[in-house]
């Protein structure tokens, strides 16, 4: 069982709440199309400060979905680094979709991410007691797929051609990882 106040809480990471001070530094991120390209399958576009202050109010006010912000403790910046979600969680049924992305590439593969995704698993598993998390990720995105693989997800299927990118057609591989392998991995 994960101490309490280690819930939220790695050695150079914590999930914290996103708040209206982190709103210039994600539109920031926003005009990173690049980066927005391996997130999200709808057009990559910059998005203004109120576009964003809507869309963290709306995750406020969201009952099936949980949003954080990844901040880093490293020196004691406490900086925002990305933001991590579980989305669309089905109580009924245990289940959810999970997302991340670090949103400057200068601090990509410096551990950020997988620190903050297992954070984020436990708290799936062991708080919201969930029993499987679903992730979906890019064929062209070898570093996501490389990241849930290494979080012990397993890749369960494809969405054949289910995007087009500078004229051609890409994959979008679908991951899950059940609550009984996530225990294995973690007594390991």
């Amino acid at each position: 069982m994960t101490p309490p106040e280690r819930l939220l809480c790695g050695r150079r990471v914590r999930l914290t709440a996103l708040n209206q001070d982190d709103v210039p530094t994600i539109a920031r991120w926003t005009c990173d199309t690049a980066m927005l390209r391996l997130f999200d399958a709808v057009a990559a576009r910059p998005q203004s400060e109120a576009e964003i202050a809507r869309k963290l109010e709306a995750w406020e006010r969201a009952e099936n979905g949980f949003y954080f912000a990844i901040r880093s403790v490293d020196d004691g910046k406490e900086g925002l680094v990305g933001i991590i979600e579980l989305d669309g969680v089905l109580w009924p049924h245990g289940v959810c979709d999970f997302s991340i992305a670090i949103g400057d590439p200068g601090e990509w593969g410096l551990g950020y991410g997988y620190e903050a995704a297992e954070l984020a698993l436990a708290f799936a598993f062991s708080e919201l007691n969930l029993h499987r998390v679903t992730a979906t990720v890019f064929s062209y995105n070898k570093r996501s797929q490389g990241l849930l693989e290494k979080l012990g997800f397993r890749r369960e299927g494809v969405f054949r051609e289910f995007l087009e990118r500078d004229g051609e057609r890409h994959d979008m591989l679908l991951y899950g990882l059940l609550r009984p392998e996530w225990e294995r991995r973690r007594r390991g």
